[in-house]
């Protein structure tokens, strides 16, 4: 066998396997978020990205950029309609586009998570990823669990009074900006890469987050105390731009499809272990967990929800109260 036959032998099995979809398509998707390397979000993602390579061969690799390195959320979006972006984690700030992801963060919506499953996978679920599509042009894939949001400060924090004006950080989520207000404290929106050093010097003197992001995020270290508001019990999205997804074959598609599927079921075992072990961790750092008058909070939230949700969503918000 000559040296030029070796050549157009080589060539023409390249042009085969090209034809046949094996080389049909390399990229490697850039997916940017807000948490650190221990949080189970950026674990899923990894999974995600480790699943997606081995369903397409290798051909399709995911590149995860964690502690915002690639951009805060707003910017990651904005990237992402742009196409500079692939993929981000995205949840309820959505909604300065789709009004319906107001949704993922009402205050008091859900008493457990299992409402909130049945919630998010449900008719209406599919209705604010149709809208986040349409509006934003970014598709939802998966939905991590979160754990319910709880309020961060230095004292004990137990009714809606002894809020009084507390400086804190809230997203910027103008739901949550409202309603915090309403509840007597003085809150502002801020990235979540300022929180810690705001906190440490005392521009804020709390924030609220579910007890994963106050563990990663190490505010045990400028906060003594977690309040069990329990005030939201939400999800959040793992998105790929609509414009890298309309770049991908079908058969691609649905490797995406499949191993988002997968890392969903893998946050959610992550997730479930998570719950005692942070509690734990953050006592052990010295926090103190303060129980709250849920019914006081639930009852001061609920006509600032009602005011504060548009007239698309606030049949569905006062469906999920009454019930």
């Amino acid at each position: 066998m000559t040296f030029k036959w070796k050549l157009a032998a080589v060539a023409a099995t390249v042009a085969a396997l090209s034809a046949g979809g094996a080389f049909a398509q390399e990229m490697t998707l850039k997916l940017g978020h807000l948490a650190n390397e221990e949080n189970p979000w950026h674990q899923a993602s990894v999974k995600f990205g480790e699943e997606l390579s081995a369903l397409t061969d290798g051909r399709i690799a995911v590149e995860v950029f964690p502690n915002e390195s690639l951009g805060k959320e707003i910017d990651l979006i904005n990237g992402m309609q742009l196409g500079t972006v692939d993929m981000t984690i995205t949840g309820e700030s959505l909604q300065n586009w789709a009004p319906k992801a107001a949704l993922l963060a009402v205050p008091y919506a859900f008493k457990t998570i299992e409402d909130m499953d049945a919630f998010a996978s449900g008719p209406v679920g599919d209705e604010i990823e149709q809208q986040i599509i349409e509006k934003v042009q970014i598709r939802p894939i998966a939905y991590f669990a979160r754990g319910a949001r709880d309020l961060t400060s230095n004292r004990a924090i137990t009714t809606p009074a002894d809020l009084d004006g507390l400086k804190m950080r809230v997203p910027n989520v103008p739901l949550f900006v409202d309603v915090w207000k309403a509840l007597g404290a003085n809150p502002g929106p801020m990235a979540f890469s300022e929180v810690f050093t705001s906190l440490q010097n005392g521009t804020i003197e709390a924030q609220e987050n579910p007890l994963a992001l106050i563990r990663s995020a190490s505010f045990y270290e400028v906060q003594s105390h977690v309040n069990l508001t329990d005030h939201v019990r939400s999800w959040i999205y793992l998105t790929i731009a609509e414009q890298t997804w309309n770049k991908l074959s079908e058969e691609d598609q649905a490797a995406v499809t499949e191993a988002a599927a997968r890392a969903q079921a893998y946050e959610r075992e992550l997730f479930n272990e998570s719950l005692a072990a942070d509690r734990e961790f953050l006592e052990s750092k010295g926090m103190t967990f303060v129980d709250v008058d849920a019914a006081a909070f639930q009852a001061a939230a609920k006509d600032a929800v009602l005011a504060n949700v548009n007239d698309e969503i606030r049949p569905i918000v006062e469906d999920l109260f009454a019930n």
